[in-house]
């Protein structure tokens, strides 16, 4: 697996680099310990792990909405403090899980330049930055509409343009496809892989294995307020030691390789994966069938 403490990847400094001994919330809840987490340029990464197990107390760590009571934040290799938190939200977008909480206008649109106004942006060039962040989640439709008045879904992507339209390096999404029925959740993932395409690293957790073996290039596990394992989706969801150290359940194709008793060296982690090493398996099959059917004829 990835050393997650490994602070470089093909010799460049990660966007974001975060370093905590210990965080305990003020009711003496240890959210966070000994934990180090790095994202790089050009990656999705997911945070799985059971309820509790820290995945939101880290993500509010990545731009500062939470800061270590021991440790360090480093974003584009500036050291974070209280007056520099600025440049961790510039970098760092964050979409919380409650899409309301970031509503904060009478429409979409204006909802979307918020952020732009807050740092200055001139009201023309505010407004032309909007326009693209919605048209780039394919919810231009939305923009005249309330938001308060949006689909889970929508509400998603609405917060998804606010956070692209800064022009952050990272963009972190706390449980994006939570309470969405499977086409939305479809369609949020769908957005977040062409968020990656132009150059933007994303976060997120989530309890949707399936999809985070479908969009993500790294899974990080975690359980009791730490990072447990931290590699590929392959190294992650065949190691059943430490799925089962996390009290989660591997995705749908991996339980069915795994229950059909197939041996397969490739271990695919999605549905596509699994179908295509199937079709393989039957081309192989019917290939070994035939040639035994000629040979007989030719007896």
């Amino acid at each position: 697996m990835t050393d997650v403490t490994d602070d470089s990847v093909n010799g460049t400094d990660p966007l974001v680099a975060l370093r905590c001994k210990s965080h305990t919330y003020p009711d003496g809840t240890v959210g966070m310990h000994d934990v180090e987490f790095a994202v790089h340029a050009d990656e999705v990464v997911a945070l799985v792990g059971g309820n509790g197990s820290g995945k939101s107390t880290l993500l509010e760590h990545l731009n500062a909405t939470l800061t270590p009571d021991k440790g360090e934040l480093r974003v584009t290799g500036e050291r974070i403090i209280d007056e520099n938190k600025r440049h961790a939200r510039q970098e760092v977008g964050f979409v919380f899980q409650d899409a309301d909480t970031q509503i904060v206008a009478p429409t979409v649109l204006d909802d979307v330049m918020f952020g732009l106004h807050n740092y200055g942006v001139p009201a023309d060039e505010a407004e032309k930055r909007a326009h693209e962040a919605l048209a780039t989640m394919d919810a231009s439709h939305l923009e005249d509409r309330i938001p308060h008045y949006l689909s889970g879904g929508e509400k998603r992507l609405v917060g998804l343009a606010g956070v692209l339209v800064l022009e952050p390096s990272v963009i972190v999404l706390d449980e994006p496809f939570a309470g969405l029925d499977p086409e939305r959740s479809r369609l949020v993932a769908k957005r977040i892989r062409h968020i990656h395409t132009e150059g933007v690293s994303v976060v997120l957790s989530t309890h949707d294995l399936d999809i985070a073996a479908e969009i993500a290039d790294r899974i990080c596990v975690m359980a009791d307020g730490n990072i447990i394992g931290n590699g590929s989706p392959q190294e992650i969801f065949y190691d059943e030691d430490l799925l089962n150290e996390a009290n989660i359940h591997p995705p749908s194709a991996v339980r069915i390789a795994r229950d059909a008793g197939l041996d397969i060296e490739s271990q695919p982690v999605t549905e596509a994966e699994l179908v295509a090493f199937l079709g393989q398996q039957s081309a192989t099959t019917d290939g070994v069938g035939l040639a035994h059917f000629d040979g007989d004829t030719n007896d």
